[in-house]
């Protein structure tokens, strides 16, 4: 049997395996050392044997590495098993979940384009598309995530692009992607879907109908806080284009967080599993207490979204909110008590972290913007790590008993 006869028959093999199988396996191809684990290439440049060679490679006539700008073995190796769990026919690695969302847009739209958007996104996310695309004449509409007429109403004959996260941040909000899908295929245009909160393990949205996801590989597909960069799934015929940005505009990822998100994902499933699990126990024990006024988060049964959610995800992901008190100065008090948890802005982390969104995630936006976002300047948002529930539970109480 030769070499590629061996490789077509393991990749048919990849292909028709479970998901934990190729968040361990898929993307990866031993070089001659016949390493188990994924090697680490670090380098910015390749050697060619002829200039020949060199120019077949860069004119696209043959294909190889040519500039770790936009190849390289590892993150191409990442790319291959991020779109493997997705379902994807392609993905492509950027440097950070921003630079996703931001290369998805540069790519396939142009002046004079319209996205319609969540207003229930990343703070971040709404300042990109109301400061920066703007200055490049994409316009941009914002809309309740769950309304599906406002949806309808804010597409134009421009409108090129429908935008949202599924669960929102930092609401669990549950946008029906199989419905957003629809509408946007009625009008022609591409459904995105931010899919960081639950990743593959839990949440399909290709299966779905959505045309793209992406993701904040920062958060969950690392799992331990220690690398930043972001991915972008779909069709090839559109993950050209977003390539074609990347290797030009130069928003790549490195090497090196390359490996670190594929020792990420070898675990993903156990850990998004254990992360639902402590987030369920923790918003259910929350939601008796008296210091809490509103507990945000899917998998409870009064969610408004619950039934929606159980429909479409495997469980409801680790990211909870929930109100205290009536003001900033009364989430801050229960913050500061806290002594357990880590009072960081990320989230997807090993290690629970606790945060208040109206001045960190969100603090960039105006006071109208969050109110349509329905920030409160009460809410706190909690990202539910793996540490034992009692040990949480007994820290949350800290904060309780500072109101």
């Amino acid at each position: 049997m030769t070499e590629q006869e061996y490789l077509a028959q393991r990749q048919a093999v990849l292909a028709a395996a479970e998901l934990d199988t190729r968040a361990v396996r898929a993307g990866q191809v031993r070089s001659a050392e016949g390493e188990h684990a994924e090697p680490i290439f670090m380098t910015s440049s390749y050697v060619f044997a002829s200039a020949a060679e060199a120019a077949a490679r860069f004119s696209g006539e043959q294909a190889g590495n040519v500039y770790s700008r936009y190849t390289n073995p590892t993150v191409r190796t990442f790319e291959e098993r991020i779109a493997a769990l997705e379902g994807a026919e392609m993905g492509v690695a950027t440097a950070s979940g921003m630079a996703a969302i931001l290369s998805t847009c540069i790519a396939l739209l142009q002046s004079g384009d319209h996205i319609v958007c969540s207003r229930s996104v990343f703070g971040t996310t709404t300042v990109l598309l109301n400061k920066y695309l703007a200055k490049l004449g994409i316009s941009t509409s914002f809309v309740s995530l769950t309304d599906e007429q406002q949806w309808r109403d804010a597409i134009t004959p421009q409108t090129k692009m429908l935008l949202l996260e599924t669960p929102s941040n930092p609401l669990s909000e549950i946008a029906d992607i199989r419905l957003l899908a629809d509408i946007a295929h009625e009008h022609d245009c591409l459904l995105v879907v931010d899919n960081c909160f639950c990743t593959p393990a839990l949440q399909l949205p290709l299966t779905l109908g959505a045309d793209i996801v992406v993701h904040s590989a920062t958060k969950y597909l690392d799992g331990q806080g220690r690398s930043v960069g972001g991915a972008v799934v779909g069709r090839r015929e559109h993950m050209n284009e977003v390539l074609g940005f990347i290797r030009t505009a130069g928003p790549s990822m490195s090497p090196f967080n390359a490996w670190v998100f594929l020792k990420g994902l070898e675990t993903l499933r156990l850990r998004m599993m254990a992360h639902s699990s402590n987030a369920l126990a923790l918003a259910t024990w929350l939601q008796e207490q008296a210091g809490v006024q509103k507990v945000h988060y899917s998998g409870l049964p009064d969610h408004p979204q619950h039934s929606l959610a159980a429909s479409q995800q495997k469980a409801f992901g680790g990211v909870l909110s929930f109100e205290v008190g009536s003001d900033k100065a009364a989430a801050w008090r229960f913050i500061d008590a806290t002594r357990l948890v880590s009072i960081t802005a990320n989230l997807g982390d090993a290690k629970t972290t606790i945060v208040h969104p109206a001045t960190t995630t969100h603090g960039r936006l105006s006071d109208e913007q969050r109110r349509q976002a329905g920030i409160k300047d009460n809410l706190i948002r909690v990202s539910v790590g793996l540490e034992d529930i009692e040990d949480l539970r007994k820290d949350m109480q800290r904060g309780l008993d500072a109101l």
